[in-house]
């Protein structure tokens, strides 16, 4: 089944996310569903799916980086699986650490989402100049997840 990308437009959630956070913290708890989608999309069989159909970040980044890059490659050691289980366990823990923080409140819950995807953004801006626009997408935590929850799928589906 051909799904239809979003990739021309999805950009504006996550322009909308940032904008409605800096307004009011408390909108950062949507930052769950920018990490519980890709998640979701891989447990339902579709891969990566959402990296290359949905995904606002690598939209923004492949709409608004496409002038101002230096085309230059990522090294290879940064495309790694070495690379990207540090880099996944570097996030895993830097969010668990931030949530653990808050205590269960909703406001320092919020604020450390949109912290954390904040930080993440701007990482991904400027790999996207120093490198291709959307050289976060091939490091990206989300999406080296749902890689691995595909492989593990295949794999049960095997034995």
């Amino acid at each position: 089944m051909k799904r239809k990308s979003h990739m021309k437009w999805s950009w504006i959630i996550i322009v909308s996310f940032f904008v409605l956070s800096i307004i009011d913290f408390r909108f950062g708890i949507f930052g769950f569903i920018c990490m519980t989608a890709p998640i979701y999309h891989a447990l339902r069989g579709r891969g990566k799916v959402h990296c290359s159909h949905y995904c606002p970040r690598g939209s923004f980044l492949g709409k608004f980086l496409q002038k101002i890059n230096l085309g230059n490659n990522m090294p290879k050691w940064m495309k790694t699986k070495k690379a990207k289980n540090i880099l996944l366990g570097i996030m895993i823990t830097l969010l668990s650490i931030s949530l653990i923080h808050s205590g269960g409140d909703f406001n320092k819950i919020a604020f450390s989402l949109f912290r954390f995807m904040g930080v993440s953004f701007i990482v991904g801006i400027m790999m996207g100049i120093i490198f291709k626009p959307r050289s976060w997408c091939q490091v990206c935590p989300m999406g080296y997840s749902t890689g691995l929850i595909k492989k593990v799928k295949d794999n049960r589906k095997a034995i």
